[in-house]
């Protein structure tokens, strides 16, 4: 993991590497997901997975307490109890050499990609927050909407359209809205994320950038099924798999 996400290119802010376990226990079964919840907790279990690696880490901020009052506390206890480890990547591998953003730019056809903000360290020169790449030729705001239906399962893109000829792209997963400013001034005409607020979708349409936000969920998900195909490539004596229960929370009514 250390290869493919360097702990180093994680954000000052958060939570990456081990985070339950022994370092040295032996590893068997390893499930992915991109989130800890109830039922890729459960899914763990029940398959006697020994270690779980899950995108989004868990805990995330220091506790005070670990008990089954507490949603963080009940995984963490069940998790501890079934003897599971578990390893977050989170925005070491958002800003990796194959991370989920350099994905998420290559599913685009993006040429030409680089970082969106820099990590700013010698050895990682060329990887950090985002990227930002060029389409072969102009196309409209539609096609590039219809491309991401077509290769992100559970996409549902909505968002800003400013009425210009989409070349140059920027991406960033997740909830990637705070990278907006960066994605103005890298002089893109698209910026593609995970989420964001209603007043970044107005700072958006005031800069005269489209926005489209995909989901959380669809902008992270799909790396984490690469992921598992990795691990199993370079271990092939492990049983590695995707959480198969894994869905997303957030639905339409209509």
């Amino acid at each position: 993991m250390e290869s493919i996400a360097p702990t180093a290119l994680s954000e000052a802010w958060d939570n990456t590497g081990l985070l339950l376990g022994d370092a040295n226990a032996s590893v068997e079964r390893v499930q992915t997901c991109l989130t800890l919840t109830t039922e890729t907790v459960a899914e763990a279990v029940a398959r006697s997975a020994s270690l779980v690696i899950s995108h989004h880490p868990l805990p995330f901020k220091p506790l005070a307490r670990i008990t089954t009052s507490s949603q963080a506390g009940r995984l963490i206890w069940e998790l501890s109890r079934a003897g599971i480890s578990v390893y977050s990547p989170h925005t070491s591998w958002d800003s990796a050499e194959r991370g989920i953003n350099a994905l998420l730019a290559e599913k685009l056809q993006l040429r030409n990609v680089c970082a969106l903000i820099p990590a700013g360290r010698e050895e990682f020169s060329s990887l950090g927050a985002g990227r930002i790449g060029d389409l072969g030729q102009s196309t409209e705001l539609q096609t590039v909407t219809q491309d991401l239906l077509n290769v992100l399962p559970n996409c549902r893109p909505r968002g800003v359209d400013c009425g210009r000829a989409i070349r140059r792209i920027a991406v960033a997963c997740g909830s990637g809205g705070s990278l907006l400013a960066a994605a103005g001034s890298s002089g893109c005409d698209l910026f593609v994320t995970g989420e964001a607020t209603f007043h970044m979708c107005l700072e958006a349409q005031a800069m005269g950038i489209s926005l489209l936000m995909v989901g959380h969920f669809a902008s992270e998900h799909f790396a984490m099924q690469d992921l598992a195909e990795w691990l199993k490539a370079a271990f092939p004596t492990l049983d590695v798999w995707p959480s198969k229960n894994e869905k997303d929370p957030v639905r339409n009514f209509l």
